[in-house]
């Protein structure tokens, strides 16, 4: 827990268990083969997406007649939610206030916010949760703060929006000089399946329970499908290793290997700058007398179509039977490396664009940190 730092007159620290309650959400939640892409109530989870999905199930509607805020267990999601919903996932805490003539939700979600709770890796949150104090100012004071904070953030939030569109608008730009380079390739050459034109299988990981801590720590770089999403065409940075025993139950791929999600984020790719193991999550993908370069931009444009025959479980899924349908239009290597050489070039200004889009937006969060972080020391 943070130190208490000194409040204002007439501001006072209150612990959780008197600003909150904390009513089951059992009783309103479904599991997630249950979830549609649209239906009568939203589903709310504790992920990143705010709504997950739909559903028709409104026997299990929460009636939301005054908002609440749902914190993720697992995930430290923090949402304010002022509309009627159902629960998508285990561990998905609904808070409400105690006593709404002391307390206005929206300023504790506003203060939940500011606040930094430590990650305990995917383990449970709420613990530490409870040990929170909240500052508290009168009722009055927490809805003129309210009202100043939901002015400044819209403004923030449009100026972030506007970025993330600039954004948006450069990938479009570039799927469609994609689009039209392999458009053109596949008027002009014959499409070659790809377990032809490479060598293509799983990552491997054979152990269970996957997270055992042995197979943890070594030298050996271990790929997962958020390294390959969060990727610039490259991945020269991670965030685990294997030691020889996870080694021993995995496989060491080289450096060029492409690699390609297949379970969760489907379709993603990127090169390897470096040997690393992936699990099977993710597809190895190399061949000896073609370009990688150039396999890894003709299997950008595959994304949509591989999401569209993804089969969903706990998660979206794609097998090694659907990548055999692909065929390649495979022109000389010169002519392909001629095109990689092209393709980067657009590429590059294209990342410097989105950089500078993402900077800016991070600036503008960073902001909105600063003004919580005022408006619950009263200052604002």
């Amino acid at each position: 827990m943070s130190e208490l730092y000194t409040l204002p007159d007439g501001w006072e620290w209150i612990e959780f268990s008197k600003v909150f309650d904390t009513p089951s959400s059992k009783p309103y939640q479904i599991q997630k083969t249950e979830y549609l892409e649209s239906g009568l109530l939203p589903i709310i989870d504790q992920g990143k997406e705010f709504i997950i999905g739909y559903t028709n199930s409104i026997e299990k509607k929460y009636l939301n007649e005054s908002n609440c805020i749902i914190f993720g267990d697992h995930t430290r999601q923090i949402k304010y939610v002022d509309f009627d919903f159902v629960i998508g996932a285990d561990r998905t805490k609904i808070l409400k206030e105690k006593d709404k003539n002391k307390y206005d939700l929206k300023f504790l979600y506003f203060q939940f916010l500011s606040k930094k709770i430590e990650s305990l890796g995917y383990s449970r949150h709420f613990k530490l949760v409870k040990e929170m104090f909240f500052a508290i100012p009168s009722l009055e004071e927490q809805k003129r703060i309210v009202a100043k904070l939901d002015n400044l953030f819209a403004k923030i939030d449009k100026a972030i929006a506007l970025h993330q569109k600039n954004i948006d608008e450069a990938n479009v730009f570039m799927a469609s000089v994609l689009n039209d380079v392999f458009v053109e390739f596949e008027e002009k050459y014959e499409k070659i399946p790809l377990f032809d034109v490479a060598y293509v299988n799983r990552g491997k990981s054979k152990h269970r329970p996957r997270n055992d801590k042995k197979l943890f720590g070594g030298n050996y770089p271990f790929i997962q499908t958020g390294d390959v999403r969060n990727a610039n065409k490259y991945i020269d940075t991670f965030n685990e290793t294997y030691s020889e025993f996870g080694l021993s139950q995995s496989k060491l791929w080289k450096k060029a290997t492409i690699c390609m999600t297949i379970a969760a984020n489907i379709g993603d790719v990127a090169i390897l700058k470096i040997d690393s193991c992936f699990p099977d999550s993710v597809v190895g993908i190399y061949s000896e007398n073609n370009s990688n370069d150039f396999l890894y931009y003709f299997l950008l444009t595959l994304k949509q179509q591989l999401e569209s025959q993804a089969t969903t479980t706990a998660q979206m899924n794609i097998n090694l039977k659907v990548l055999q349908t692909i065929g390649v239009p495979l022109p000389p290597l010169k002519t392909q490396q001629k095109v990689v050489s092209y393709l980067d070039e657009i590429s590059q200004k294209i990342e410097k664009i989105k950089q500078i889009q993402k900077e800016k937006m991070q600036s503008l969060k960073a902001l909105k940190a600063s003004i919580l972080d005022q408006a619950f020391k009263g200052e604002l």
